[in-house]
C-alpha cells in the first residue's frame, strides 16, 4: 500500500497516468494546502478525480482524537491507521514559532524505563506517508503565513530502526512544492543507534541531529535506556565524534530530568565529562509523569541548577519549560489512554 502523501509529483504521475503538471497539482494540494479529499482539487478534470478516487489511493490517517493544552497551546492528535494501529503527533507552541513532534513507528521496541511508548511495545515501522501526513494534520487550519515549522523526529518510535521510511519523509517534507521545509528546521532524535548515526553521517542535507542521552555512565544509562547495553557510551561517543568529523555539525543532547536519578551535580560532572571535545548543545526536558513508571519529575530548582552548573562550563544548556503535562503529552500516554479506556475527558 502506498499512500498519496508518500508520494513525489514524478511518482504520483507515473503512478496514476497524469501529466506532470497534474502530479505537481495533486501534490501541492496535499503537501502545501493539507487538502484530501479529491473532490475539492477543482484545477483538476472532474473525470481525473473520479478516476484517481476509483483506484482506492489511500489517505492514510484519520483523526481519533485531539488534545489541547488550555495553558500552553500545545495539541496532541491520536490517529488511525488504516489497519487499526494508532499513532500520536504533537503540536508545540513557543510565541509564533511552531513545532511539529512526529513519530516514525508504531510503539517502540527500546522500552526506555521512562518512557510510556515501550509500554505498549512495538507493532510495526511506518510508511514515509503515514509519517508526513502527522505533520500535514497537524497544520491544516494553521496559517503561518510565510513561516514553516520545525519538525522533530521525537515522537513513538526509534527513528534509526525506520531508516529508509524516515528519510523519505524529511525528503517529502523538504520538497519546494510542499511545504519546503529547510533541512536545519528538521531534527531526528536518536536513542543512540551507532549504525543509524553512521549512516546519518553520509546524507547530503544538514538536517540535524539529537541524542537522547539522560546519563552519562553506563550503568545508569543501560538502566534508563537498555539499547546503551548494546551501543555503551564510549562507542556512541565515537560515533558522535566521527559524525562530527564528517559533517561538521554540532549535535544536541537531550536529557529527561529524573527526581533523584539523573538530576545532580554528580550527573552534571559525568555529561561534562562526556561531552568534551565535541560541539554540542544540551536541551534538558522536564519528565511527565506516566501513571505506572516509578519515578517523578525533577524540581523545578533542581533542573535549574542542572542547567546553570552546565552554562558555568560554557555549555550551550536550554531548560524546556513545561508544555503538555495536562494533557499527557509525553510520547505513547494519548494512545496508552484510548486503548485502556482510561478518563479521557479531557480529549476532543
Amino acid at each position: 500500500m502506498q499512500y498519496l502523501a508518500g508520494m513525489t509529483p514524478e511518482t504520483l504521475a507515473e503512478t496514476f497516468g497524469l501529466k506532470p503538471f497534474q502530479g505537481r497539482q495533486l501534490f501541492q494540494w496535499i503537501h502545501r494546502r493539507q487538502v484530501f479529499d479529491l473532490d475539492a482539487m477543482t484545477n483538476l478534470p472532474k473525470a481525473l478525480r473520479a478516476s484517481l478516487a476509483e483506484t482506492g489511493a489511500p489517505v492514510g490517517l484519520r483523526l481519533l482524537q485531539r488534545a489541547v493544552s488550555e495553558r500552553t497551546g500545545t495539541s496532541k492528535e491520536l490517529l488511525a491507521l488504516p489497519d487499526g494501529e494508532t499513532v500520536e503527533s504533537v503540536l508545540i507552541r513557543d510565541g509564533d514559532r511552531v513545532t511539529l513532534c512526529v513519530s516514525s513507528q508504531v510503539g517502540c521496541a527500546l522500552k526506555c524505563d521512562f518512557c510510556a511508548t515501550g509500554l505498549a511495545g512495538f507493532r510495526r515501522n511506518l510508511d514515509p506517508g503515514e509519517i508526513v501526513e502527522q505533520a500535514l494534520y497537524l497544520l491544516a487550519g494553521e496559517d503561518l503565513g510565510d513561516k514553516t515549522p520545525n519538525i522533530v523526529y521525537m515522537g513513538m518510535g526509534e527513528p534509526f530502526r525506520n531508516y529508509d521510511a524516515v528519510v523519505a519523509s524529511i525528503r517529502l517534507l523538504m520538497h519546494p512544492e510542499g511545504l519546503g521545509i529547510g533541512a536545519r528546521k528538521i531534527t531526528v532524535s536518536t536513542a543512540g543507534d551507532v549504525k543509524g548515526i553512521e549512516r546519518f553521517a553520509g546524507e547530503d542535507w544538514q538536517v540535524r541531529l539529537s541524542v537522547s542521552l539522560h546519563a552519562a555512565n553506563d550503568e545508569l544509562r543501560s538502566q534508563l535506556v537498555p539499547l546503551n547495553r548494546r551501543y555503551g557510551l564510549d562507542a556512541l561517543r565515537r560515533a558522535i565524534l566521527d559524525y562530527q568529523a564528517r559533517t561538521a555539525r554540532q549535535v544536541t543532547f537531550e536529557w529527561t530530568l529524573l527526581d533523584g536519578v539523573n538530576d545532580s551535580t554528580r550527573d552534571v560532572e559525568e555529561l561534562l565529562r562526556f561531552m568534551r571535545g565535541m560541539r554540542a548543545s544540551v536541551n534538558l526536558i522536564p519528565w511527565n509523569p506516566v501513571e505506572g513508571l516509578p519515578y517523578a519529575p525533577a524540581p523545578r530548582a533542581r533542573c535549574q541548577a542542572f542547567r546553570d552548573q552546565l552554562t558555568e562550563h560554557g555549555v550551550n544548556a536550554t531548560l524546556r519549560r513545561e508544555k503538555g503535562q495536562d494533557i499527557d503529552a509525553a510520547c505513547g500516554q494519548l494512545r496508552r489512554v484510548a486503548a485502556e479506556g482510561l478518563d479521557a475527558s479531557r480529549v476532543e
